[in-house]
């Protein structure tokens, strides 16, 4: 099939600290390709410099939208923006030899425009939201894009779901269960691995890995508390702005003022965001990650150490009770609980052999349960599913 990637502002072309939509974007879109997909990515050029297109493989290009200036934007001005980006999109379908079978919209400002754009030249459209604005309830825009998450819900062909939990959080705010799927996102079991180069690490001190962005719902600060129940381990942190920049980061200064107040700041390291290149070592130097948000819908790091052979202490919420099974690849615990936290923390530190064991069942559930040919498979149907869909009720329309 021929498929529109519509992801505004997420780039699956490698960055130096590319998120996790943007990963989600890249790895589904090489392994749709791989199985014989034409992908076209469109994501808004922010870049005077960059090319109109880019190939990124045989099968997958990405097209730079000229939609605002040329420039990196802030979330709460994109928009404003999304009326070009839907009126370049028409133009181009309608113009282009290359007519998308499907196109399938990330994060909600992308499904405006795929279904502003879509709607005029009858292509069917699958969205993804990734993270919902209920989860963000208290940013300004919070209200205003929950009306259009639900309107969104409601007009498009099929929402695809990461997780149960999205699922719930959808239906609260409104859209038809009828209308959701849930296909969990991959790993790449290639990448992230076991097996390969590790980052430098005291060999005789446990270490203990976070990675994500610098926000305080990521839940960092509450690991930093529970640092206090295990002694000797080291506290590492991967993810946010570049090291150069971790001085004047505000999330980075609160979580050393956290790290002092508790008298942990010496075992406390951020290292800041690193290419994703670099990721699969990061893993590899831990003893275990731990994921503790307080909200969440799905959490790539879990998985991508759970690749690399990593028990996962997490939090009990959203996707990550779906990924971490309690007792088997790792522990769950309460959210905001940083003494029961730290309690679970010693525990995993202190035994090596249920390590062990966790290590070798999440190395299992991840290869078998969230490979991309398993994912890029299921998306495939949904695909077809929607688009013979449409073409049925266009030839029912013709005969009437």
């Amino acid at each position: 099939m021929r498929i529109a990637m519509i992801s505004e502002q997420a780039s699956p072309l490698p960055t130096g600290d590319a998120g996790a939509q943007q990963r989600h974007v890249a790895d589904l879109s090489t392994a749709l390709a791989a199985v014989g997909h034409d992908i076209r990515v469109y994501t808004r050029r922010d870049d005077p410099a960059l090319p109109a297109i880019v190939k990124m493989s045989e099968r997958v290009q990405v097209v730079h939208v000229p939609a605002g200036p040329a420039q990196v934007l802030p979330a709460d001005r994109l928009l404003s923006h999304m009326g070009d980006f839907a009126q370049w999109l028409r133009t181009e379908w309608h113009e282009a030899d290359w007519l998308p079978e499907v196109a399938h919209a990330h994060f909600w400002t992308s499904g405006l425009a795929a279904v502003t754009a879509a709607r005029t030249v009858g292509i069917p459209v699958v969205q993804s939201f990734h993270e919902l604005g209920a989860a963000e309830a208290a940013a300004a825009d919070g209200p205003s894009r929950i009306g259009y998450e639900r309107a969104l819900g409601r007009a498009v062909d099929r929402v695809v779901a990461q997780s149960q939990d999205e699922v719930r959080g959808l239906v609260r705010i409104g859209v038809p269960r009828n209308r959701l799927t849930v296909v969990p996102a991959g790993v790449d079991s290639e990448r992230f691995t076991p097996e390969g180069p590790v980052a430098e690490r005291d060999p005789q001190r446990p270490r203990i890995l976070s990675v994500g962005r610098l926000v305080e719902r990521k839940g960092f600060g509450d690991v930093i508390q529970a640092m206090r129940y295990v002694p000797g381990a080291e506290y590492v942190v991967v993810g946010g702005p570049p090291a150069a920049q971790l001085t004047t980061d505000p999330q980075a200064k609160r979580l050393r003022a956290i790290a002092e107040h508790f008298r942990v700041a010496d075992r406390v390291r951020l290292v800041g965001g690193v290419p994703g290149a670099d990721m699969p070592k990061w893993y590899r130097s831990a003893d275990l990650l731990v994921a503790a948000p307080w909200q969440e819908h799905f959490e790539l790091a879990p998985l991508e150490a759970m690749a690399c052979g990593l028990p996962v202490i997490g939090t009990a919420v959203g996707g990550i009770n779906e990924t971490v099974v309690d007792g088997l690849t790792g522990d769950l615990v309460p959210a905001r609980d940083p003494r029961a936290l730290g309690g679970a923390l010693r525990r995993l530190v202190n035994d090596k052999v249920r390590r062990f064991a966790y290590a070798t069942a999440a190395l299992d559930r991840a290869r078998q349960a969230y490979s991309w040919k398993r994912v890029a498979a299921q998306l495939g149907s949904v695909y077809s599913t929607v688009a013979g869909r449409r073409t049925g009720e266009a030839g029912a329309e013709a005969v009437a």
